[in-house]
């Protein structure tokens, strides 16, 4: 039979560098391989002959070894599998077949390879037979030394090994199976002859041998101390206590404590649920010494309990006018926000154990829902404590930690009461549609119990382990979005939306908040520096576009600054902004205003769109082409719009004949609609009403004004339906210097929340169906074809409907 080191062996094949691993010739073994070259390596190595040539690097930490980085002696082996783990780590499994020096070491991009030259896995001995013979005695009798200090040897190991016939034997039996350091093992393996490498195996046995039976030694001591220092403790325990029965206590620390620990509890107005379980804790205590483990866990838990404000409670102030100007002086607008607190602030003038209000106030960033928080416990003279939800994904961020681990404290709500000082404060949990959840648990199931009225008179946190009453708190929470949260929490609250600030709304924070801070922030006095009116309206237009005014009050800071730089460099007495010189301090306009023309056009229609920071002109174009009556939709356009679009091709030719418009049109005709800016998606409903009004446009050659501007959704039957948004695209039609918006009949009542200015220098009509809407957007023209009288039957129903 041949024999398995008998195979051909190419002088330059793969290359593996070792890390804390040597493999002897004659050894199977598995090992992990991670690193990109060396798994390419393996990888070649088993895609050809599956011989790689393993050679251990002598810096383990080293990433990228170089040939003077690795040892002269390696092993040729043979690889018999590689297997991918689920982590990119590659498992192989190889089998030692010859010894090989390395000649080169060749580094690849993606790979090693090493020029190798074979050398006999067992040189000719230099010693005798029974020179041999007592080298291999001393060997194993210096095993036999070693297993009296090495912990639990397999029996089967120990026999295999005393059982070894010949010296080749007995060295591969304690090479393959004895834990050795990689550089004892490299030793071995680069060791000549049988004898060199069983006399280099007595050597280190030796040395383990020594090392052990050292370390055997001072764990013993060390066991020995530990016990001596229990018996001094426990002798000084009972000389303590005999002190104590005898009155001859030297400093009575202990018993002060356990009497003010007593004092602390007896003074606080508790259950008797809470009052028997910290008095049952004092007296554990009690029995401990000053310095054990358990006392330290026990007397932080009572210090935490007790640091909880079980009884303060601070008076609410039941003046409505008084808070309703402190409202009005920090915050401009929010009507909603305003007259729910003053509600709960009358409520509480006639019921004063009112229990359980929990607000939620929903909308984008920057419009103000952390500061109206602050304001609100402002108002109500209350506390406040702000708790931050973002990213919390573990349970026990919110009922705490159970005190039996180690470094257990109470959650988030309990802390935050402790920081409240009162048991009555206005708690902000920001950002609550931000939590998640993971294997550790769900926290916003944990706030289900916080935020329901009905059981957070009982909330029992996992480190406290006592119910305490959150029933007199006022949580404020705060989302961007309600869709991430979960719908039984929700439900628990009472959601007051605050949608985005109108260029007016942000035109007075500017004024009247955000100029006096930034120049407060910025060292400047009001004689200082000016902002003119034309430069924040500019600001807003042109330099920022948000929902909010975080970054207002960004550039406002800039030009707080851009003042004090020449007020202390040039001297000069004051400063002022306006808008034609804006552009010198803070660069070119980063946003433009949207284009309406100015210009009656065929097919060129203003709609109005609603985006997150805030409302803009959407304009929407058609162009009638002769083809075979397709509908090109571009710009963007969503699922819905494109619906939109095809009822409005569908009503067109219901009243094609009352336009003069070919009945033919849609199988003669392509109709191309295009809504500009192409890169920003759109979509929604309420361009219904635009795209029917352009599509008539264009076919019957009919101007549209090009001061209207209109949104709503239509049916196949011409009704006009409701939309949403109003707010802020009426004001996006006011900037744009657009004189009449069409708008659905059903929001009328929404006029109530479009600002007065818009309201004052724009004329709206409120339409029911489309008809009302095309009398009022096309321009009546004898030369379209189209009677007068027919573009103008309905004029005196408009006027009713107009405000």
């Amino acid at each position: 039979m041949k024999d398995k080191t008998d195979v051909k062996i190419n002088n330059i094949m793969p290359c593996v560098p070792t890390r804390d691993l040597v493999v002897f010739p004659g050894m199977s073994m598995h090992f992990d391989v991670g690193r990109p070259r060396t798994i390419k390596s393996m990888k070649n190595a088993m895609d050809g002959d599956q011989l790689v040539f393993l050679c251990a690097q002598k810096d383990v930490y080293l990433e990228m070894p170089e040939k003077k980085d690795m040892f002269k002696v390696g092993t040729v082996a043979k690889v018999r599998q590689i297997v991918k783990a689920p982590d990119g780590i590659y498992r192989c499994y190889v089998e030692g077949l010859r010894k090989a020096r390395l000649a080169e070491f060749y580094q690849y991009d993606d790979c090693y390879e090493a020029d190798v030259r074979l050398v006999p896995n067992y040189s000719k001995d230099r010693l005798d037979d029974d020179e041999q013979l007592a080298v291999f005695r001393s060997v194993l009798d210096e095993f036999e030394e070693y297993v009296q200090v090495v912990p639990k040897m397999p029996e089967e190991l120990y026999a295999q090994i005393l059982g070894s016939k010949t010296p080749v034997q007995l060295f591969e039996s304690l090479a393959f199976n004895i834990p050795l350091a990689f550089t004892d093992r490299q030793s071995l393996l680069e060791a000549p002859s049988v004898s060199d490498k069983l006399i280099l195996m007595v050597t280190i046995l030796s040395r383990e041998t020594n090392v052990l039976s050292l370390e055997r030694r001072i764990h013993s001591q060390v066991h020995s101390q530990i016990e001596e220092s229990q018996r001094e403790y426990y002798i000084r325990e009972q000389i303590k206590a005999l002190q104590n029965e005898l009155g001859e206590n030297e400093d009575g620390s202990d018993v002060n404590e356990i009497d003010e620990y007593t004092h602390r509890i007896d003074s606080l107005v508790l259950s008797e649920e809470v009052r028997d379980k910290l008095m049952g804790e004092v007296r554990k205590l009690s029995k401990m010494g000053m310095m054990s483990q358990e006392g330290v866990v026990l007397r932080n838990y009572l210090d935490t309990v007790l640091a909880l404000p079980w009884n303060a409670v601070t008076k609410d102030r039941t003046d409505v006018k008084k808070a309703k100007q402190i409202l009005d002086k920090d915050h401009y607008g929010m009507a909603k926000v305003k007259d729910r607190i003053l509600e709960n602030l009358a409520v509480r003038a006639l019921t004063p154990d009112v229990k359980g209000q929990i607000l939620c106030l929903v909308g984008p960033p920057g419009v103000g829902k952390t500061s109206v928080a602050k304001s609100v416990a402002r108002a109500l003279n209350r506390n406040f404590v702000r708790v931050s939800l973002g990213g919390v994904k573990d349970e026990s961020d919110i009922r705490g930690h159970r005190k039996t681990y180690v470094g257990a404290m109470p959650g988030r709500i309990m802390n935050a009461m402790k920081l409240a000082g009162s048991k009555n404060p206005v708690v902000l949990l920001d950002e609550i549609d931000k939590m998640s959840n993971d294997f550790r648990g769900d926290p916003s199931s944990a706030m289900l119990e916080v935020l329901d009225s009905e059981q957070n008179n009982a909330f029992r946190d996992h480190y406290i382990e006592v119910p305490f009453d959150l029933s007199d708190v006022l949580f404020i929470t705060t989302a961007n979005t309600l869709d991430t949260v979960q719908a039984p929490l929700l439900d628990r609250m009472e959601v007051i939306e605050l949608s985005s600030y109108t260029r007016e709304e942000k035109f007075h924070i500017a004024k009247e908040h955000l100029i006096k801070k930034q120049e407060g922030k910025n060292g400047l006095k009001a004689s200082q520096i000016r902002i003119c009116n034309d430069a924040i309206y500019k600001l807003i237009d042109s330099y920022t576009r948000e929902a909010g005014v975080r970054n207002l009050e960004r550039q406002l800071g800039s030009l707080c600054r851009k003042a004090a730089k020449e007020i202390v460099e040039d001297g000069v007495k004051k400063v002022t902004f306006k808008a034609d010189n804006l552009e010198k301090y803070l660069g070119h306009e980063k946003y433009l205003p949207d284009v309406v023309s100015d210009k009656d056009a065929v097919g060129s229609v203003n709609g109005l769109a609603w985006t997150s920071v805030g409302g803009v002109v959407m304009p929407l174009e058609v162009l009638v082409l002769d083809g075979k009556g397709r509908i090109e939709l571009t710009g963007s356009l969503g699922d819905v719009m494109k619906e939109s679009a095809k009822i409005a091709v569908s009503y067109c030719r219901s009243v094609a004949d009352k336009y003069g418009i070919d009945k033919d049109f849609y199988e003669k005709k392509d109709l191309h609609i295009h809504a500009p800016e192409g890169a920003v998606p759109k979509d929604g409903p309420s361009a219904g009403v635009t795209m029917i009004t352009g599509i008539i446009s264009a076919l019957g050659n009919i101007k549209v004004r090009s001061d209207v501007a209109m949104t709503g959704e239509i049916t196949l039957s011409g009704k006009v339906l409701p939309i949403g948004g109003l707010r802020e695209k009426t004001m996006a039609a006011y900037k744009a210097g657009v004189k009449t918006i069409i708008v659905p009949f059903a929001n009328k009542g929404d006029l109530d929340d479009v600002d007065d200015t818009v309201k004052l220098c724009c004329e709206f009509v409120f339409a029911k169906t489309i008809q009302d809407v095309l009398d009022v957007a096309l321009v009546p023209n004898s030369k379209n074809n189209v009677p007068l009288e027919l573009l103008s039957k309905n004029e005196p129903e408009r006027k009713k409907l107009t405000v």
